[in-house]
């Protein structure tokens, strides 16, 4: 399919140059599309995505991880589904973490991602992730010091960053050298645009749901959390794991910048459907004459 001009380049990190989120904008200067070409657009892209996947689920050498992290009231939920919902449910898996279990904290950091792992032949989503372990406890050190179950000579911070920071590194390199893609997207979205969709919930029964107190609180520390997503994407973006930052204040265009970037990933990976030998072509001929001559 012809893929809309989005200069995706631009959106990445590779870690070859240092990111400032600052420098990010959280808005496009003009809209990817209308809302009436989007439904056709987005349509196109969703079936696009399905195909890929087939033949990745044919192939089954190639495994897709796709990593939403955002602030609260980006659209992670809602760009999972307008992405993903055009796909085989056989093919996608979702997995939404939030705070840790009482198991999960009796395990090291990873546990609870590496248990529900991307595996070969299919798309696999995280809703917030491993991540959460360098962004939610950075900004929150108590988490590290009071709740979670580290020795106490691991509880230097400057040293735990940077250690937690190398195993992520290493888990993606290690995935991606198995044939599973990661691509990472941070949903960029300004503090105003979080202040409107958060009164939209409050002001909408229909949406009262979506909001608690804690969407409230964790607003306090807005420029905390924008520093630790900006010291993680410096730290893991890599050339095989990339960070991207897509704006978010526009829903529509974030996720036809989102689907764009997986296709491109999934077009990338050098896939095809098996290909039958000489003996299974001939099977093929005499199961084709025993079905043709089955009586009706």
């Amino acid at each position: 399919m012809d893929l809309l001009n989005i200069k995706t380049k631009k959106y990445t990190a590779t870690g070859k140059s240092v990111v400032d989120l600052s420098e990010h904008p959280t808005r496009l200067k003009k809209a990817l599309c209308g809302k009436r070409e989007y439904e056709t657009v987005s349509q196109a892209f969703m079936q696009e995505i399905d195909d890929l996947q087939n033949i990745m689920y044919a192939h089954d050498r190639y495994g897709m991880l796709l990593i939403f992290q955002a602030m609260d009231g980006a659209g992670k939920d809602g760009t999972i589904r307008h992405v993903m919902s055009g796909v085989n449910p056989h093919g996608v898996r979702v997995f939404a973490f939030k705070q840790p279990s009482a198991d999960e904290l009796d395990h090291d950091f990873l546990w609870r991602t590496n248990r529900v792992m991307a595996s070969r032949g299919s798309i696999t989503i995280f809703n917030r992730s491993y991540y959460e372990e360098v962004l939610v406890t950075k900004v929150h050190p108590h988490i590290i010091s009071e709740i979670q179950r580290l020795p106490d000579e691991r509880k230097n911070f400057d040293r735990l960053w940077k250690e937690r920071y190398k195993a992520i590194r290493n888990l993606e390199s290690y995935l991606f050298e198995n044939g599973i893609q990661v691509l990472k997207f941070f949903l960029h979205l300004s503090k105003d645009e979080q202040k409107k969709r958060f009164l939209s919930r409050i002001k909408t029964p229909s949406k009262n749901w979506k909001f608690s107190e804690s969407d409230v609180i964790e607003r306090a520390y807005w420029d905390k959390y924008q520093s630790a997503y900006q010291d993680a994407i410096n730290a893991t973006a890599t050339k095989e794991a990339p960070w991207f930052i897509v704006p978010a204040d526009d829903k529509v265009s974030m996720r036809l910048i989102v689907s764009q970037i997986v296709i491109e990933r999934l077009q990338s990976l050098k896939m095809e459907y098996p290909k039958a030998d000489d003996k299974h072509k001939e099977d093929l001929i005499r199961y084709e004459v025993m079905l043709e001559q089955e009586p009706d």
